[in-house]
């Protein structure tokens, strides 16, 4: 589990408990019931999940009290703390849909065989207004297959995320493949979501297949890197694939390039350069790769001095922005990006990590050599992609003496990485 935001909040257990337990009534302006039941996600000790589950049994109906109870199942979920089980199963009757839904998150995470508890969350599935794919994506990772019909009728939903869940369900229950290429299909769809969430369903299926096609999907980078890593670790470790198989795929997405993407949107003519900078702010990153694209294909010659622009305005303090300006500079091998993209390497908050690795990689498409030891410096950090993306980098550098360095990595992409270089 990645903890670099868990400890925003400076709260002792026994402060975050004690506050949790507060009524809600009684809260203070500057206190907050909710932090102190996200806080307890860094102790996992009886007393914190004691705390927790009382917390979910304080049933006033006040909307802060309501979301203080969703937070503690979550929490619970992320410790998973099987003694909680009982109160968490209480959840599944009430009539909040979003407690109920963390409810059954909470029991995939923790895990059980108990079919009572099984068949009570497979009930929901005909009960309006819940989430359906989370409880789909539960019953189907806790291998339920008496559910197998009741999931079977969501197959052709017009929801696509919710179709592409129940597909992958049946799939998994049924050990049957067959159908997953319908998934695969949705990492090309117009809508982002849907997108988005396919990678998450072939990664629950472990569907290795995918890699290459996960890595032409127009959605944000994290969302493209869990995928290949996570597939490609378990397929690597199970035999059934090699690092061969995986390589090309995440080293094209880290690279991150947009003619390397099959990009779901178009103009109907050429836009103004303002517009695209725009673009670059957007959520759906699909719209983000088709303006950068635009900018590199269109407006090569203007467009450094109109993203220092823009960096200035507002990209420094936006981190979608931030990154694929990041980007841009290296595509654009603009050399007086140079001092920026190293501010970038090192900048250590945690919402601009990304730009971290843009910013190794924009600066080996720059080539300037000052920037050999600075990119390994950051050979030394726990975050496996600026490790892999100064690998890369340097490799570019034609600096190969990083491979050694990271021969021995808890990382096992990076390790294998590093045997596709004699040392």
């Amino acid at each position: 589990m990645d903890k670099r935001f868990n400890s925003f909040f400076n709260l002792t257990e026994d402060q975050a408990i004690a506050l949790l337990d507060t009524p809600q009534d009684q809260i203070g302006e500057e206190d907050s019931r909710y932090i102190a039941a996200s806080h307890l996600i860094n102790f996992s000790t009886d007393k914190s999940i004691a705390a927790l589950s009382r917390a979910i049994q304080q049933t006033d109906d006040a909307i802060d009290n309501r979301i203080v109870r969703r937070k503690s199942v979550e929490t619970l979920g992320k410790l998973r703390a099987s003694q909680a089980l009982p109160v968490i199963r209480e959840c599944l009757s009430e009539s909040d849909c979003f407690l109920v839904e963390n409810a059954v998150w909470a029991i995939g995470e923790i895990g059980t065989d108990n079919e009572q508890i099984l068949e009570e969350v497979a009930q929901l599935l005909g009960i309006s207004g819940q989430s359906y794919r989370a409880i789909i994506q539960t019953l189907a990772k806790l291998d339920y297959k008496p559910a197998l019909d009741r999931i079977r009728k969501f197959t052709t939903e017009s929801d696509l995320p919710l179709a592409s869940a129940a597909i992958t369900a049946i799939c998994r229950l049924t050990r049957d493949y067959s159908q997953m290429e319908q998934v695969v299909d949705l990492l090309h769809n117009a809508s982002v979501i849907a997108r988005r969430l396919s990678i998450q369903d072939l990664i629950d299926a472990n569907y290795h297949a995918a890699i290459p096609d996960i890595s032409t999907c127009p959605v944000s980078l994290v969302f493209r890197l869990r995928g290949i890593r996570m597939l490609g670790e378990e397929g690597i470790k199970a035999g059934a694939i090699a690092f061969s198989d995986v390589q090309p795929y995440l080293e094209k997405s880290l690279r991150d390039h947009p003619d390397d993407l099959l990009l779901v949107h178009s103009y109907d003519g050429l836009p103004a350069l303002s517009f695209l900078l725009r673009e670059l702010y957007e959520t759906d990153f699909g719209r983000c790769y088709l303006a950068i694209k635009t900018i590199l294909d269109s407006y090569a010659d203007v467009a450094p001095e109109a993203l220092f622009g823009t960096y200035a305005e507002e990209a420094h303090n936006d981190y979608g922005a931030h990154f694929h300006v990041m980007k841009l500079f290296g595509w654009l091998k603009y050399a007086p990006a140079y001092d920026l993209l190293l501010t970038a390497l090192h900048n250590k908050q945690p919402q601009f990590q990304k730009s971290r690795a843009a910013a190794a990689i924009a600066l080996a498409e720059i080539g300037d050599e000052r920037a050999i030891p600075e990119i390994k410096a950051c050979l030394d950090t726990p975050i496996w992609d600026l490790k892999y993306a100064s690998l890369m980098a340097l490799e570019k550098f034609g600096d190969l003496s990083a491979y050694k360095i990271l021969a021995n990595d808890s990382d096992l992409l990076i390790r294998e990485k590093t045997k596709t270089q004699k040392l």
